[in-house]
């Protein structure tokens, strides 16, 4: 993953807590133990087990009413409006799509089953986006039912299978067009997106996105054609590839009003804002970054000479992630000669792989501290790994855990309230972890802990 540019932070110190890794109410109690939203890990081991993913709720409520404060100031002040959905992908459950929503957020979900929990969350269908690749006729048939604002097509069959099921229910759906805008977002290759060579939206070159406009127009009856969307990547640090995407959709907004006569109202520039996983990350805070993303629709519109359209971005990992610490129980420790100049000692947890991919999928960074005490022992290279039989099951890759880590202790790993719990898996038959929300010392499941009775229930005979 590539880190932002700026001062190197580093701490000799195995028992500091960086805050802008953490949750915001991350602190040390005076005996030591980690502290999240007012409650003692302790105490919340002790009532829901290990592994947990712990989500601050103040935390998640503060950032998504701060990326909603910041956009709306921002555009207001180039003359129009920004809204802000929340990429469901990141983390959905009922209570999480309750916040968003309650702070002003929209939601954007890409399958029927994130569909049907912002439904039952109540989010009204006006304030739904609904993405996705490869839609099937049912979600879309869902979608439409529900009356989502926008579906973002992505294929010209799609184009067909909305217009199909809209003019089905006597409805004129919304929709934007997915572009590749073709920009090489700083990130891992799998999870850039607005390069050409990868499996979403239509393409710039050979005319696609034209060919996309018209098929959409084609069908006044059951289509509204918003504008264009794209998405360059996930976990970036800099606006530059948004400046080469915002200017390049513009300038294809203008491509229409010249080709067909009408004014595309909005635009979206989609998300994948970046968050700090380790202290060297130094991401923008969200005025920043609306401030930047607003300068740069203002010049792009001004260049091209069109009006300033309706825009949205949808942030996901950045509101839900810093707010989320998973809490292990240590079962083994082992040092290894790693190289002639390098013993590592190997902490084994009780979850890995299956309730944190990343590490696995992206060779993604991590953080850890022992969440259960302090301690004055000189720290150790440490490598935290996790109880399925494969050798790429690491949890945290490299990190400084104090030398007397021992079978028993809890593990903290802060930013992992998004891409976790929803990436997570039953490998090895593992069942996986519980959500439990905490906030002003008081906790709550708000998705519950798998068991083996899920598991066997599964079976057939």
């Amino acid at each position: 993953m590539r880190r932002s540019e700026g001062v190197r932070v580093t701490s000799p110190d195995a028992n500091a807590l960086h805050a802008h890794v953490w949750p915001g109410s991350a602190t040390r109690t005076p005996d030591g133990a980690v502290e999240i939203g007012g409650a003692d890990v302790r105490d919340l081991v002790a009532e829901h087990g290990t592994p947990v993913y712990l989500l601050d709720e103040a935390d998640v409520r503060r950032r998504a009413a701060a990326f909603r404060d910041a956009f709306a100031s921002a555009f207001e002040r180039i003359g129009t409006r920004a809204d802000v959905y929340y990429a469901g992908k990141a983390f959905l459950s009922t209570a999480v799509a309750r916040w968003v929503t309650e702070e002003g957020l929209r939601v954007d979900v890409c399958t029927g089953g994130e569909l049907a929990i912002a439904q039952r969350a109540g989010v009204p269908g006006p304030q739904i986006g609904m993405h996705g690749n490869n839609k099937s006729v049912a979600e879309i048939e869902a979608a439409v039912e529900h009356g989502v604002g926008r579906i973002i097509v992505d294929s010209f069959e799609e184009v067909d299978r909305v217009a199909a099921a809209a003019r089905a229910r006597g409805v004129v759906q919304p929709v934007m067009i997915r572009v590749k805008a073709g920009v090489e977002a700083h990130t891992h290759e799998f999870i850039a997106t607005a390069h050409e060579d990868q499996k979403f939206g239509f393409s710039l070159s050979g005319g696609q996105v034209a060919e996309a406009v018209t098929a959409v127009l084609e069908h006044p009856d059951a289509l509204r054609l918003l504008g264009f969307h794209s998405h360059i990547g996930s976990q970036i640090f800099e606006s530059d590839g948004f400046r080469v995407a915002a200017t390049r959709l513009i300038a294809l907004q203008l491509e229409v009003a010249r080709e067909h006569g009408i004014t595309l109202p909005e635009l979206d520039l989609g998300g994948g804002f970046g968050i700090a996983y380790v202290a060297d990350d130094q991401p923008l805070a969200p005025d920043d970054l609306a401030g930047q993303l607003a300068d740069i629709v203002q010049a792009a519109c001004r260049e091209q000479g069109v009006p300033v359209p309706h825009v949205s971005v949808e942030p996901g990992r950045s509101v839900v992630g810093p707010g989320g610490v998973t809490v292990y129980e240590v079962g083994t420790v082992k040092p290894v000669q790693a190289t002639d100049d390098l013993v590592r000692t190997y902490v084994a947890v009780d979850g890995g792989m299956s309730d944190n991919a990343r590490p696995a999928l992206y060779a993604a960074d991590y953080t850890c501290v022992v969440a259960g005490r302090t301690s004055a022992a000189e720290p150790v290279p440490a490598r935290v790994v996790g109880k399925h039989c494969e050798s790429g099951d690491i949890v945290v890759r490299d990190v400084q855990l104090p030398g007397d880590v021992r079978a028993g202790d809890l593990i903290a790993v802060p930013a992992t309230g998004a891409y976790c719990r929803s990436l997570a898996s039953q490998y090895n038959h593992v069942p996986r972890p519980p959500v439990v929300a905490v906030r002003d010392g008081a906790s709550r499941v708000i998705v519950r802990r798998e068991t083996i009775d899920d598991l066997l229930a599964l079976e057939g005979e």
